[in-house]
């Protein structure tokens, strides 16, 4: 037998111990506890978003506000999380990260609870809005533990965490919505919060270290980038909520806000470029993988807020389905994410991440092109399988994207890191919402002028269908045959309007998938990141 010299044996153990790979480090149980508690505030604020949309009508007839005015239950919430989305990392520095999440997701909860005893429209949207204010901490901070309390190896899991804030609560909100409204009241999606919220409270207040506040740095504040930040945000969000109801720019109401957001938000962006000590640290964007990255997650906020709001419109308007009805056929967009996000921290060790949000831009552009040939019985089997498709879809993107965007971003940027690329997705979303209902309209109008041309008093089978439907009225209680034609004609007017807007619900449709498709090659221009996934990545 040979027996090898010690001097050999030695550098073949080295050499051996180089090829393995490094064992993740171990993450103490309270990180996680604190990871899962931040994690969980992010899901509800979410949350609050959708379930509110589901029960909008109902709320709506509670406190005596109009059709229109309502929208401002929604919008309050929307401006005041949108602001203080990219303010939470500064924020955090001064207040400590313990103390500005633990009184900020305790707010959360009183003011979601003050929501559900409002009595009037005004005490409503004041009261949304200091919701919003509160609860949209809790994003852009749940992310910021992430990336910067688990070492590389483990962030994978934490973004899959994140992810169930980010795309399965949109998804499921209408359907909690709607059932808690349907069978309890309204109040109840408000106070649903009370519960997991004071699980949530009572996890951070063990888990987060505490540490002394830094109150010097309100004196070092970029208080120029944040005034000019909170009025240029505030001002665009209020144009895309409320635009297309106010005829866009035919209302100087728009018209002004529109001046506003454009100067406010231009100084804003000169002020962070030439700040010593800037709010956000905008050159980030100029990083190949946080660029194409922020211009996918936009991309992704459009497409996954927009068709939240579209399916909803159409089962309401053209299905007649009630909140209920309604959620439970969203659920299917939600559901599957719920187990497959937990596996994709383990698909981002075997495989490129790169590859899984190319499957999953693609599979959720395709959920959408298979509804754009939507028809009169187009409804809840029809819809089953674009849901599912939806899901995976979704499902695959988020944790990789998230990933891989934020590869190589120091401790120092986490905070703007998180503030843009959060505030990002919220404003692709609030993007999408404002362009599909201004092409809903649009198209309605489009399809209906084109329709009508068919539907002329010089064609046969329309003197025809007139005349069946006189003598259908005629036989049901109406006794003047002018009256009996006047409706016919109504009636045919109805068919003709319903057609034309299913025809543009399938436009909808067809607009997120050709978003998905661009941001599907924002995503191929992505470089691979080193050790995104422990061993997966190098």
């Amino acid at each position: 037998m040979t027996t090898l010299q010690p001097g050999l044996n030695a550098t073949s153990s080295a050499d051996l111990n180089q090829h393995k790979p490094a064992a993740a480090p171990a993450v103490p149980t309270k990180i996680w506890i604190a990871v899962i508690g931040a994690n969980l505030g992010a899901f509800m604020a979410v949350l609050n978003i959708q379930i509110v949309n589901a029960s909008l009508a109902d709320i709506q007839g509670a406190i005596g506000a109009g059709i229109d005015d309502g929208g401002w239950i929604t919008t309050s919430y929307l401006v005041a999380e949108i602001v203080v989305i990219p303010l939470s990392g500064w924020l955090a520095q001064v207040f400590s990260v313990r103390r500005y999440l633990l009184i900020n997701a305790v707010l959360f909860l009183v003011f979601s609870a003050a929501c559900a005893l409002a009595h009037d429209l005004p005490q409503m949207i004041a009261l949304r809005a200091v919701q919003g204010f509160t609860g949209g901490v809790l994003i852009p901070m749940a992310f910021t533990l992430i990336i910067t309390l688990l070492p590389k190896a483990k962030q994978p899991i934490g973004l899959a965490i994140f992810a169930l804030s980010a795309t399965f609560a949109p998804a499921i909100g209408p359907t909690i919505g709607g059932y808690l409204t349907e069978n309890w009241g309204w109040q109840y999606i408000f106070y649903v919060n009370l519960v997991p919220g004071a699980i949530m409270v009572g996890m951070l207040y063990f888990s987060l270290e505490a540490k002394p506040m830094k109150l010097s740095l309100l004196r070092e504040g970029d208080w120029p980038g944040i005034i000019t930040m909170a009025i240029g945000l505030s001002a665009l969000q209020t144009v895309l909520e409320e635009g297309n109801k106010d005829d866009w720019f035919g209302s100087p109401f728009i018209v002004r806000l529109s001046v506003i957001a454009a100067v406010a938000l231009t100084a804003f962006i000169v002020i962070e470029l030439t700040a010593n000590k800037p709010l956000l640290n905008l050159r980030l964007l100029l990083r190949r993988n946080f660029g194409f990255g922020m211009l996918a997650n936009f991309l992704l906020g459009t497409a996954l807020y927009g068709s939240v709001f579209i399916l909803p419109q159409y089962l309401s308007r053209i299905q007649g389905y009630n909140a209920e009805q309604i959620g439970m056929v969203l659920a299917w967009t939600g559901l599957p994410q719920l187990v497959l996000i937990p596996m994709v921290p383990r698909l981002m060790q075997r495989f490129d991440p790169r590859i899984l949000i190319g499957i999953g831009f693609t599979l959720f552009a395709a959920s959408n092109f298979m509804n754009i040939y939507m028809s009169n019985d187009y409804a809840t089997d029809q819809l089953f399988w674009p849901n599912i498709v939806r899901a995976l879809g979704q499902a695959l993107v988020m944790a990789p994207l998230s990933a891989v965007a934020t590869a190589g971003i120091e401790a120092e940027n986490a905070g703007s890191a998180s503030g843009l690329f959060n505030m990002m997705r919220n404003l692709g979303g609030a993007v999408g919402i404002a362009l599909l209902q201004t092409l809903l309209t649009k198209r309605e109008q489009y399809h209906s002028n084109v329709l009508m041309q068919s539907v002329s008093l010089l064609e046969q089978a329309t003197r025809t269908r007139i005349e069946q439907l006189t003598q259908y009225f005629l036989s049901h209680g109406v006794a003047d045959h002018a009256d009996a034609a006047h409706r016919a004609i109504v009636a045919i007017g109805r068919i003709v309007q319903k057609q034309a807007y299913i025809l543009a619900f399938s436009d909808t449709f067809y607009v997120m998938g050709v978003a998905l498709i661009v941001a599907l090659f924002a995503a191929a221009l992505l470089k691979k990141p080193n050790a995104v996934a422990g061993g997966g990545a190098h």
